[in-house]
């Protein structure tokens, strides 16, 4: 689509999983930030960089969008908020959360600012993020490293398992 930048949104959380949530968030983004054009299965994971009681359950979409990266930050945010997150943390801990949504690439854009890196930073880190790419982008080739999804993730040494399932409960 002319004019239309391809946005990778990882999405998700550990508190109040719900179908409903998830129903709310989509119709969030194609309101805020653009049109779905492509999703991967939900994928539930133990919490990464902290210990929690509560399971991690993920989606990417992919949005065609004509926001600029900052724009698309700032939407994603505000429906982060609206689906219940209290606060982002700004030091290195991580914390459990209702709703994280982090832009993983923009079209081929390597992008650095004070509020934004594009891609995200940790992608090659993490199997949570990287499995469901793996799904719907497998070939997709990283900007920066130039390897394509599957190979960053039989590279990623990050040993979690991560669980695609079929469906959320209620």
């Amino acid at each position: 689509m002319e004019n239309y930048n391809k946005v990778y949104l990882l999405a998700g959380g550990n508190l109040n999983n719900t179908p409903k949530k998830y129903q709310e968030l989509v119709q969030l983004l194609e309101e805020k930030v653009g049109e779905i054009i492509g999703e991967s299965s939900f994928y539930k994971s133990n919490a990464w960089g902290f210990v929690s009681n509560y399971p991690f359950v993920n989606i990417i979409y992919i949005v065609h969008t004509k926001l600029s990266p900052e724009e698309v930050l700032v939407q994603t945010q505000k429906i982060e908020k609206k689906l219940g997150r209290t606060y982002k943390n700004q030091s290195a801990t991580y914390s459990d959360r209702s709703m994280d949504i982090d832009i993983l690439f923009y079209n081929n854009l390597i992008y650095n600012s004070k509020d934004l890196i594009i891609p995200h930073p940790r992608i090659m880190e993490r199997k949570f993020t990287l499995a469901p790419l793996v799904e719907i982008s497998p070939e997709y080739i990283h900007p920066i490293v130039q390897k394509t999804i599957n190979q960053l993730y039989t590279e990623c040494k990050d040993s979690s398992e991560v669980e695609k399932i079929e469906k959320l409960e209620k």
